[in-house]
């Protein structure tokens, strides 16, 4: 529908080159993350020497429409979409597509959750979180940020929560899955659930960011690597088992987590497996709910999900909960579906209910996230 206001869960911006080196606290600025010309495309490199990854998927928006065989981990700064880093230019993009409003991710940032120091790594993300608001502030009504917190001291996290609610972004971004030792289970994390219930900050896990192993953008490629992007969901899926069979959202019922770029067909299997679990292996999922609540009552009530393009999920919304879908256009990535997001919309929605579909394309991203929708039809 022309009217029809869409608002992307999961956009990104693109971070300048130099954000680190020149925002960053004094003490880290020679580790700092900086892009570096490697013979004829640019790397992500920090902690001095060390590459992250190229930086060919998170740009060339487009590019799978004109020419997919050209999609590769290797890019060049200059062809970025100017509107990554630059919100004027962001906003005139967002028209072109037909998009009213955008939750915004980071692109680079999103591989510096391998950084083993946490000092180091808390400080990145301090700088990233005060440039994007700055970035959101020049369109608060259409443009709204996630905040990137490391939780490897969690009292540091909490703080930073804290600082970023103050500043205008409206929700924090987590390693998709921990150190296996600090899964998310834990009890060193209750003070964090409640911190983020309290702020009304929904906390997402999205793709590429493990805060172990090696990043997916960096090395030689192999089979490994595409049977790792294959199975990409089993690390927010573990994650979240391990918060709902650990009664996380029992003790904070407020509490929102949002699952994101990872489509959502694999969905209406696990809410199957959970239950499944929970009632015939109780001495494994040995926390019990109150009443009658299963897993996929808590996933109802407490989870979200962030798609891009899949009408197999969309068939099954019934069973994932139509409420709990959120649509985004991974602008400006490889994979985006820039500039032809209105027309993947239709196509994927085809035979949804108007107002089934209103919801799933910008109505749940509104409730969530504070989005004022006549505001943002009007901008």
């Amino acid at each position: 529908m022309e009217n029809e206001v869409v608002i992307s869960s999961d956009s990104h911006v693109f971070e300048p080159p130099d954000l680190w080196t020149t925002r960053i606290e004094s003490r880290f600025r020679e580790r700092a993350p900086h892009m570096k010309r490697v013979g004829d495309v640019d790397q992500l490199i920090v902690e001095g020497g060390q590459m992250i990854a190229g930086i060919g998927l998170i740009s060339g928006a487009g590019t799978r429409f004109e020419a997919p065989e050209t999609i590769s981990h290797e890019g060049r700064f200059e062809d970025v979409h100017v509107g990554g880093y630059d919100p004027e230019e962001h906003i005139r993009d967002m028209k072109l597509d037909g998009v009213s409003g955008e939750l915004l991710y980071p692109s680079q940032g999103l591989f510096f959750f391998k950084v083993a120091d946490p000092e180091l790594l808390s400080a990145i993300f301090r700088a990233y979180n005060d440039w994007l608001s700055e970035f959101c502030q020049t369109h608060p009504d259409q443009l709204k940020g996630i905040a990137m917190i490391n939780l490897d001291h969690v009292e540091d996290g909490i703080k930073e929560l804290e600082r970023t609610a103050k500043i205008g972004l409206v929700g924090a971004m987590i390693t998709e899955y921990p150190a296996e030792d600090r899964r998310y289970d834990n009890a060193e994390y209750e003070p964090f659930w409640a911190a983020a219930q309290d702020l009304n900050m929904p906390l997402s896990l999205h793709t590429a960011t493990r805060r172990e192993g090696r990043s997916r953008g960096a090395g030689p490629r192999s089979v490994r690597d595409a049977s790792d992007r294959a199975n990409k969901v089993f690390w927010p899926a573990t994650s979240l088992c391990d918060m709902i069979f650990s009664g996380v959202f029992d003790r904070y019922p407020s509490l929102k987590v949002a699952i994101v770029e990872f489509e959502l067909a694999w969905v209406p299997h696990l809410l199957g497996t959970m239950d499944y679990t929970y009632v015939e292996r109780q001495k494994e999922a040995s926390y019990r709910f109150k009443g009658d609540t299963l897993p996929s009552d808590v996933f109802h009530s407490n989870v979200y999900l962030s798609f891009q393009e899949d009408a197999v999920g969309i068939r099954l919304r019934d069973i994932i909960g139509v409420d709990n879908i959120m649509w985004g256009s991974d602008y400006p990535h490889a994979e985006s579906t820039f500039p032809r997001s209105r027309e993947i919309i239709d196509t994927i929605m085809e035979g949804v209910p108007q107002a089934e579909r209103s919801r799933m394309v910008g109505g749940n991203a509104a409730r969530l996230y504070g989005f004022d929708l006549e505001r943002v039809r009007q901008a």
